[in-house]
């Protein structure tokens, strides 16, 4: 993976419920990318936190699984294809 920025921040402003979001152009769709800003993953710490914190083990593979399906969404897979995989 290259040009892109993995953050995590506390809550997505627009929607303060989701783990995580892929913002930016999927490597599939690319065309004359040049000089274009890196793509961004956020994971939102409080609502993972809020959902999952009261279990270590557990917060931490949803971590696992929010980043995963981040970066698949990178690599230009959509959410009807991670649901088939198992990644929803």
């Amino acid at each position: 993976m290259s040009n892109i920025e993995i953050v995590v921040e506390e809550e997505n402003p627009e929607d303060p419920d989701i783990f995580g979001l892929y913002l930016g152009i999927p490597l599939t769709e690319r065309q004359e990318y040049a000089g274009v800003l890196p793509d961004k993953i956020a994971i939102y710490r409080l609502p993972l936190q809020d959902e999952f914190g009261g279990d270590p083990e557990l917060l931490e593979k949803e971590i696992r699984v929010t980043v995963v399906h981040e970066v698949a969404h990178h690599f230009g897979i959509d959410e009807d294809r991670l649901a088939e995989l198992g990644w929803s």
